[in-house]
């Protein structure tokens, strides 16, 4: 009888630590402090060029570094735009900060072309912050119309 009863405690005591472990991981999953992190335009860079001749684009960027079969068309994976900037630091309020640093701006994408190669879609790969905004890629590969004559 007495083996019984030892029994019946182990298993209260699995089932209550189990149950306990249970709540536990239901808490973690349940509360979330995570900042959400604001999305720009979902890829500028491929609304600008898709349906375009991927021709044209490499004329002007440089050629791609490989390809591969893609079912009907092909996948050029480039690379380009190397650039070394001067950015230079400042506070919150303007004034001059820490001494300027120099940072070295890429852009790497997979380039989908159908098979009469014409981009079907362009996806960036590799990007940073650019010297006017949070896409250096959308920087280099969306040329800027020229300015109005007036």
């Amino acid at each position: 009888m007495r083996e019984n009863e030892l029994k019946d405690d182990t298993m209260n005591i699995r089932m209550f630590s189990a149950a306990g472990l249970m709540m536990a991981l239901a808490g973690c999953t349940t509360v979330s402090n995570v900042a959400t992190i604001p999305m720009m335009k979902a890829n500028p860079v491929q609304d600008y060029w898709s349906g375009r001749s991927a021709g044209k684009f490499f004329a002007a960027y440089g050629p791609p570094i490989s390809d591969h079969d893609d079912g009907g068309g092909r996948v050029y994976n480039w690379r380009g735009g190397y650039k070394k900037v001067r950015v230079e630091a400042k506070t919150a309020d303007g004034t001059p900060g820490k001494p300027a640093r120099t940072v070295n701006l890429s852009c790497k994408a997979d380039i989908t072309t159908s098979s009469d190669y014409v981009i079907r879609s362009i996806r960036i790969l590799g990007d940073m912050p650019g010297v006017n905004g949070p896409s250096y890629c959308a920087e280099l590969l969306i040329p800027t119309p020229p300015a109005a004559a007036s």
